[in-house]
């Protein structure tokens, strides 16, 4: 909608102080000449823009332009300060505490209606990772650490790009230098994280790929058997399209899955109330580690 790309116009400017038409035009995906229509739309709205021609020339704000607070609304306040205050759980500092002061300031603002903490039990050293990627991202610099990962453990030299609230944990979206790729790093996973002091230059096509298709492979195709009582689980972790209910009251579960051992310890977190169906290579494999965890108990008891 025109009214969005105009807010969206305006954004930029009040936060860039220089911008060209055609810079704006790529990202609106939209024509030069529909730019410049917008651009006079927001001049009549009395927004002071100017414009230069040449080498250095561009489209910016009158210096000393403020944008009037009346602009927002209670509503839309509410939406900012929430988010500010998610940042502020788990950046370890106040930045953003005195950030929401200066926004609420003379506003009608009583009480967040919406209270959202992204900080986990790791707060401590995650704060800390978070710090010190957002500079790495700043300088264009690379980071180091070590990863644990179901495949082992590994040294990893990474070009920071993105930091990720996803699936409920906190990511790093880099380009590794070992796989040569761009990957995803989940920050709970790494140790010993430092700056390499080496710079890089960006490369294209970085946004973060968080297709399922990519992230989430359908490598196992999953049937399950599972008892009434374990309902809430399935629903909450996978919706409540992911079962039928059959005879008698058990749940046939069914869904495709990624990872093998991930899998296998998934249902074995249920005990006896789970059998796994299918892949019948895999039930045949969760069998054998029952018979280990068998002997286990047994020869100890």
């Amino acid at each position: 909608m025109k009214i969005d790309r105009l807010i969206g116009i305006l954004s930029v400017l009040l936060q860039q102080e220089k911008v060209t038409a055609p810079q704006l035009a790529e990202k609106f995906e939209v024509s030069r000449r529909t730019i410049n229509r917008d651009i006079e739309d927001l001049c009549k709205a009395g927004i002071p823009i100017a414009t230069a021609q040449g080498l250095n020339g561009g489209i910016s704000i009158m210096e000393g332009y403020k944008i009037d607070r009346t602009l927002l609304t209670n509503s839309d306040l509410q939406a900012i300060l929430a988010g500010l205050h998610s940042l502020d759980s788990i950046s370890g500092t106040n930045r953003y505490g005195q950030l929401m002061e200066k926004l609420s300031a003379g506003s009608q603002v009583q009480h967040q209606s919406i209270l959202i903490d992204l900080a986990s039990w790791y707060k401590g050293s995650l704060s800390s990772k978070i710090e010190l990627l957002l500079t790495a991202i700043e300088r264009c610099e690379a980071v180091r650490f070590l990863y644990y990962s179901p495949g082992g453990e590994s040294v990893r030299c990474v070009e920071p790009y993105h930091i990720l609230f996803q699936w409920s944990s906190w990511y790093l979206w880099g380009w590794c230098r070992e796989r040569e790729d761009f990957r995803l790093f989940k920050l709970n996973r790494m140790d010993g994280l430092a700056c390499t002091g080496e710079g890089f230059v960006k490369r294209q096509d970085a946004q973060p790929d968080l297709s399922n298709e990519r992230v989430f492979p359908k490598n196992y195709r999953v049937k399950a058997r599972f008892a009434p009582e374990c309902k809430w689980r399935l629903v909450e972790e996978y919706g409540s399209g992911c079962y039928e209910v059959e005879e008698g009251g058990t749940l046939l579960f069914s869904v495709g899955y990624t990872n093998k051992e991930n899998l296998l310890g998934w249902i074995l977190a249920f005990g006896e109330k789970a059998e796994l169906l299918e892949p019948a290579e895999l039930r045949e494999e969760l069998a054998q580690t029952g018979k280990a965890i068998w002997e286990k108990y047994r020869k100890e008891s």
